[in-house]
């Protein structure tokens, strides 16, 4: 089927034929046309907008991610630096603690099997967690040794204050020793139970070893006396004293000052009588006062 198109003017005729098929395939492509067309210059601001906002978000990302990136690495230097300072403080104890072993005769074996060191199973995963971990069981291990090796350093002085030995002054000499004498007040022969040390009046007597007072006060033929229980059924007597430093039921330690050098109760002059009691019996302290 064809289509005829008659155009006529005053001198000229034209006629065209086409068939209904051409026209309609020209139609939709125009319209098509017409439509794209319209279509492109509406859509692209739009489409450029939306690239922009996803390159604006993209660069938002990669920010985050230096961002995050700095932060993590900030974190591991911290938690590197941590480990590192662990790590010294544990072989500092660890030194220390091998030095008070071997002055207390212990070897590094016996403290080291003093407390078994377990480490928990949740860190394995995360090298740097498991390695804080350990670190942390180390030190709590060191100070559970020290603490043991600070027990055994105080008995150890605890044995070593406990034992009698030294003078019983600060400065001065010994004036008269233990056994017979001549009593000097009778002439006649006594025994004298203890040692007497002279020197001036005022100066320190001191314990002998680290004890409880027991006596501290006027007793007949001492004059103002201290007594010092040690234990061990040792006792020990600082008697003529000027003024007394302590008091009964005090716990004093050894080479410390009790009392002021004096002349009270029967005396000659200023001088400390010192006896050493042990299992109640007076015993020579001559042997006492000469060990180191």
């Amino acid at each position: 089927m064809k289509l005829t198109i008659t155009l006529a003017g005053k001198n000229t005729r034209y006629r065209h034929s086409v068939s209904v098929r051409t026209l309609v395939s020209a139609t939709v492509l125009t319209s098509i046309f017409m439509l794209v067309s319209s279509r492109s210059t509406e859509s692209v601001p739009e489409d450029i907008a939306r690239v922009r906002l996803a390159q604006t978000q993209l660069d938002e990302s990669k920010d985050d991610i230096e961002s995050l990136k700095k932060e993590t690495t900030t974190k591991l230097n911290v938690l590197l630096s941590r480990v590192a300072e662990l790590s010294a403080k544990a072989t500092l104890l660890n030194e220390q603690g091998k030095e008070i072993a071997t002055e207390l005769g212990m070897s590094a074996t016996d403290l080291d099997a003093f407390v078994p060191v377990s480490i928990p199973d949740n860190t394995q995963d995360d090298p740097i967690l498991h390695e804080i971990a350990k670190l942390e069981q180390s030190l709590d291990l060191k100070s559970q040794q020290l603490a043991m090796l600070e027990n055994l350093v105080r008995g150890h002085h605890i044995q070593e204050q406990s034992r009698l030995s030294g003078r019983p002054i600060a400065s001065g000499w010994l004036s008269s020793y233990y056994g017979m004498r001549a009593d000097p007040f009778t002439g006649e022969p006594a025994m004298h139970k203890g040692l007497d040390f002279a020197g001036q009046a005022g100066i320190d007597v001191v314990s002998t070893a680290a004890g409880i007072v027991t006596w501290a006060g006027e007793r007949y033929g001492y004059g103002q006396l201290v007594e010092i229980d040690h234990g061990d059924g040792f006792v020990t007597r600082y008697g003529h004293n000027d003024t007394l430093s302590v008091s009964i039921g005090d716990v004093v330690t050894k080479g410390q000052p009790i009392a002021k050098m004096g002349n009270t109760g029967r005396s000659t002059g200023a001088h400390v009588h010192y006896e050493v009691i042990r299992n109640g019996k007076q015993v020579d302290p001559l042997p006492f006062v000469r060990k180191k």
